[in-house]
Order: structure tokens, then sequence, then C-alpha cells
């Protein structure tokens, strides 16, 4: 199965070149935005498996829109796609928490390692959320459990293993 991709980017040259690519690999290019804010509404309405992103863009940037995308759990991975190599952009990438930072002249022997491997981790991330969701709820019954035991142990002056079987029937 290949995988949803949206293409933001301000150069339409290299929204079409990208096009190009991810077609060409079997890959569905759900969306192109020319700005951040665009790529965030795009997001919202195709949740995508991945967005390949242009840190410098017009109305919001790529960082700020990854921030956006993160936070509201639009996208399961992102790239950031730049010119730009310097530190800065890449610790606000790090604390953003896109999964690739590539550094044009983009080409395909190294856009389509990075978008699998990027695609694989946001599906890891996903599932040890579900993960955590499942192990939170399971804590809160068993504190309700616990809650319940240690009332019937008072009130009913039960044993603990007692209290248990009480509650299980």
């Amino acid at each position: 199965m290949k995988y949803n991709i949206v293409i933001a980017d301000d150069e339409p040259i290299t929204r079409m070149d990208l096009r190009e690519f991810l077609e060409e690999e079997g890959y569905n290019v759900v969306g192109e935005a020319s700005d951040g804010f665009d790529a965030v509404e795009i997001c919202r309405k195709k949740k995508p498996d991945l967005v390949l992103m242009d840190v410098k863009m017009p109305i919001l940037d790529g960082i700020k829109a990854s921030r956006v995308i993160f936070n509201e759990n639009t996208a399961k991975s992102i790239i950031l796609l730049t010119a730009y190599s310097g530190a800065e952009f890449i610790e606000q990438a790090k604390e953003v928490g896109v999964m690739g930072y590539i550094v044009k002249p983009i080409n395909k022997p190294s856009l389509i390692p990075a978008i699998e491997v990027a695609i694989a981790k946001g599906r890891e991330i996903e599932e040890m959320k579900e993960e955590i969701v499942t192990v939170k709820d399971k804590l809160e019954s068993r504190k309700i459990i616990e809650k319940a035991k240690g009332i019937l142990m008072e009130n009913d002056n039960m044993s603990e293993d007692d209290a248990y079987k009480r509650i299980k029937n």
C-alpha cells in the first residue's frame, strides 16, 4: 500500500517536481499548498500519512504549520524541506518533532528512503499513543476497583480477598 502525502512549498516548480517523483513511486498526492496556512487546512481535511513541508513559506512558515499539524494530530509525520541548514532551523525542527529534514536540492534517491522511514516512525508513534490511552484506561479502572475494594473492606469489615471476590460478582 502506498501512502497519502501532502506537498507544501511556495514554489510551483518544486511542488510539480515533488508530485512527479511521488506519483512515479506510487504515492498518492492528496493535496498541495503554497503556504503553511493552506497546508494546515489540507491536513485537517485529508489527514495524510506524510507532509513534505518547506520551511520558508508565506503567511505561516513550515515550522509553525508543522507545530499546528502535530498539535491537532492531523498528519502522521512531517518531513521539512529547506534550502537552510543552519543550526537554528535544525533546533526548531527537532523541537516541533518532525520526522525528517532534507536540504534542497531534492533528489529521488534521498527523498524516497526518507519518506518511507518517516511514515514508519509516524505509524510507530501513533501505535504508542494508542497503547498509552489503553494503559491509562486500565490504570483508571484499576484505581476504581482498588477504591471500591477499600470501601468494602472498611465498611463491611471484609478481607481484601473477599472484597475483590464481591466486586467481581
